[in-house]
């Protein structure tokens, strides 16, 4: 498999992690979102991913034509159908619904009002200065995590987002708490999320998967 990433995105950060739990060989194929004013705006990238986003995921084997798959969330439950060790979802219906209420909090509610474009998009349209924008990035992060912190803490997490399994709902809210800390939000109202950020990061298909360590990240 083919990754085409970019080390800071956090929704390719999330697949990094899919693939490292689930023991997934892949090569990391990097697009940097702002060298040379964005490769993912080549004609060449926009083949590959119309959208001009990462990740995307090219599952053809050797020597095959390319099968795609773009959007980090399809992305992870296509390997999660194709590859169920470890099941990153619980087996009942309504505990599955409250893994995938924490991941679109994050996914639909966070991510998308603080992800590269849109701050770009903030600073450039509107001539927001960094102060302003980083008020931005702080209300919404700050109001999504206050929602995952009360849902984390009536179900007495500890060490996971739900009782002592990784499921989706880690894959998602690790990355979002790394950006959260990179760009300086005080996460000391948070307890539950902090305790289950410690111990994930602990983990070697976390920390394997971390910003830093990628192929692409900045020396």
């Amino acid at each position: 498999m083919k990754l085409y990433s970019y080390f800071r995105s956090s929704a390719a950060y999330r697949v990094r992690i899919v693939l490292n739990l689930k023991k997934i060989s892949y090569t990391t194929v990097p697009i940097h979102l702002v060298r040379h004013g964005g490769e993912q705006h080549s004609a060449e990238y926009l083949n590959i991913n119309p959208q001009g986003l990462v990740p995307s995921l090219d599952i053809a084997e050797a020597e095959h034509k390319s099968q795609i798959i773009t959007q980090s969330g399809a992305i992870i439950e296509y390997l999660e159908e194709s590859f169920p060790q470890p099941a990153l979802l619980p087996t009942s219906p309504i505990e599955r619904a409250y893994v995938r209420t924490l991941m679109q909090i994050i996914a639909c509610d966070m991510h998308p009002l603080n992800n590269l474009r849109v701050l770009q998009y903030i600073e450039n349209t509107f001539d927001c200065d960094g102060s302003e924008k980083m008020t931005w990035y702080h209300h919404w992060l700050a109001k999504g995590f206050a929602a995952v912190e009360t849902l984390l803490t009536k179900k007495d997490s500890t060490h996971y987002c739900y009782n002592d399994q990784i499921t989706m709902a880690d894959v998602y809210l690790i990355p979002q708490v790394y950006n959260a800390q990179r760009f300086k939000l005080d996460m000391a109202p948070y307890p539950a999320i902090n305790r289950i950020y410690q111990h994930c990061i602990q983990l070697p298909a976390f920390s394997d998967a971390a910003p830093e360590l990628q192929p692409d990240a900045d020396k």
